[in-house]
């Protein structure tokens, strides 16, 4: 079913709107939630509460892009099941290491001007310029939170490349937010 039709199902409140988000999307939730939580128990829960999420979120909301609409949800719910699931053993998986890579690179807080979105719309941007292989690496390893050794086995890249891009590409990232005039 098309996307416009599914939202257009929640619009008129039936309850075939879940299932037919399921029916196309579960695998790409699953997806996600699993390569945060590495729990398929855990990754399942997280994915039936991004239907209700979108229950409840559709309407107001009228999402553009429907996938994307529910991956964001879906990782969200994801991150905070990791935290509430790690709040006493830090340091272990993959988010840690994801977010202290991020770290050198992204502005602190306090240091973005304007709204938050903005700095979303400058990945955006960022994102664009980078050539397929990179950004797709990127993307892998920042929003899905693949390991560096997942992320190499998928593309048939060895690991040195894998790190050595992820890390050229983090210097990019960081020139072309200071050129935005954001600060560390």
């Amino acid at each position: 079913m098309e996307d416009q039709k599914i939202i257009a199902l929640y619009f008129q409140r039936a309850e075939t709107a879940i299932l037919e988000t399921k029916k196309k999307y579960s695998r790409l939730l699953l997806s996600i939630s699993y390569g945060i939580l590495k729990i398929m128990a855990d990754a399942e829960e997280c994915e039936n509460d991004t239907y209700l999420k979108t229950w409840n979120a559709i309407p107001p909301k009228q999402p553009e892009n429907l996938p994307a609409f529910l991956s964001k949800i879906v990782r969200n719910l994801s991150l905070d099941r990791y935290d509430s699931l790690h709040a006493e053993k830090r340091g272990g998986g993959e988010v840690p290491l994801v977010l202290e890579e991020l770290s050198e690179v992204l502005p602190d807080k306090g240091a973005i001007p304007g709204e938050g979105n903005e700095l979303s719309e400058l990945m955006d941007s960022f994102l664009h310029t980078l050539k397929p292989e990179s950004r797709n690496i990127f993307m892998r390893r920042y929003w899905f939170m693949d390991s560096v050794s997942e992320i190499a086995e998928a593309s048939g890249f060895g690991l040195s490349k894998v790190k050595m891009s992820l890390s050229r590409t983090r210097e990019q990232l960081k020139l072309f937010l200071e050129q935005e005039g954001y600060r560390l």
